[in-house]
């Protein structure tokens, strides 16, 4: 079995990392950092805790290895504080003022480890008036009017999974913060804090639309809009055997070809006129029930009219484009993405399955030369 930070040929080989184990979004940002070569120790509580999912399925947590420590007991942080002298970087995703109540906040760690990246993970943030609520992705991208601008006009606003708010607003922007504090670390030999909230990031993706709205090109409200289905020629349509096809026909050559393959050249030019486009989109979509999602497939297949079908997570890997890509990978028999982004010279890989808790406690004591983290901390 291949141990993580061991002749690993990712871009961030080298690269310490403590997740103080959680939910959501830490986990996935940890998961990245792990995918390109750095050696994370998760440190996992020992009545476990998180979503009621069997370790070995949690693909979050490849790639890691996993500690057990006691944070409520004596000598816990102590063992905790050990590990972050070694440490580049930590990442945590307690409610503002946990940490510091269990002995490992900012001080406690950077009295030990100056250099060190302490990266926070929050839905609201360290400081505001919510920052002490319970929340959930879907709050969060809910008061930045994210999740108002996703859904049909005069229904209620869909529900994109949770990868607006924790894994694009919050696990890909606490990754980019930690990345760029450890590069003004190792330049100038300073750590920091890096506060990464959800609603911060989900308000970040949302900096086009801003624009767009300023300069009156976006109406402030649901299916009304070039991006969001309300226009004709981007959206998705049902075929004749319940699937469905996305069409992203924006330009006008893509839009000629996918109005030519369609069959439809007598209503094209309506992709001009706003008051036709409801006449437009009834001819695509009638259209487009005349067959079944794989023959449409298969019409629009080697074309540039931008059209795709829509496929479940189980169909996905199949996809020609996505197999010849290997952007999935199956490891211990659990298909997952692979690695991504992709490196000519440091290429990332799935190494090893889903860290159990607590596995790998003896050997990242030795490896990290915590031996105090081998023994365990005693109940107060």
């Amino acid at each position: 079995m291949a141990v993580p930070g061991k002749g690993v040929n990712g871009p961030l080989a080298g690269v310490r990392v403590v997740e103080l184990a959680g939910i959501g979004p830490g986990p996935f940002a940890a998961m990245l950092l792990a995918d390109l070569g750095a050696d994370v120790v998760r440190v996992d509580r020992p009545d476990g805790g998180g979503l009621a999912i069997d370790p070995a399925c949690d693909v979050t947590n490849r790639n890691k290895r996993s500690v057990i420590v006691d944070l409520k007991a004596d000598g816990g942080a102590a063992q905790v504080l050990g590990l972050v002298e070694r440490a580049d970087i930590l990442i945590e995703g307690y409610r503002p003022g946990v940490a510091e109540r269990l002995g490992i906040g900012p001080e406690d760690c950077h009295a030990r480890n100056p250099r060190l990246v302490y990266g926070r993970m929050t839905g609201w943030g360290q400081q505001g008036p919510l920052a002490q609520r319970a929340g959930h992705d879907i709050a969060y991208i809910a008061i930045t009017g994210t999740l108002g601008m996703i859904g049909n006009p005069g229904e209620p606003p869909a529900i994109p999974a949770n990868l607006i708010g924790d894994y694009a607003g919050g696990s890909l922007y606490l990754v980019v913060g930690v990345l760029s504090a450890l590069t003004h670390a190792r330049v100038h030999g300073e750590g920091q804090v890096v506060d990464a909230a959800i609603v911060d990031g989900a308000a970040h993706l949302s900096a086009m639309i801003h624009g767009m709205l300023a300069a009156g090109s976006w109406q402030d409200r649901r299916g009304a809009n070039l991006l969001d289905g309300g226009c004709p020629f981007y959206g998705t349509y049902e075929t004749s055997d319940g699937g469905y096809m996305a069409v992203g026909s924006l330009e006008q050559q893509f839009y000629d070809e996918f109005v030519a393959l369609l069959g439809l050249a007598e209503v094209a030019p309506a992709r001009k006129d706003l008051a036709r486009w409801d006449e437009l989109r009834e001819a695509v979509a009638a259209r487009f029930k005349e067959r079944t999602r794989e023959e449409w497939t298969a019409v629009f297949e080697g074309s540039d009219a931008c059209v795709a079908p829509v496929l479940s997570l189980r169909e996905a890997p199949a996809h020609p484009h996505l197999a010849a890509r290997g952007t999935f990978t199956d490891h211990g028999g659990i298909t997952q993405p692979a690695p991504a982004p992709r490196f000519s010279t440091t290429p990332a890989q799935v190494r090893t399955g889903p860290a159990q808790p607590g596995a790998d406690t003896a050997e990242v004591a030795r490896d990290w030369d915590v031996p105090a983290l081998a023994r365990p901390a005693q109940p107060r």
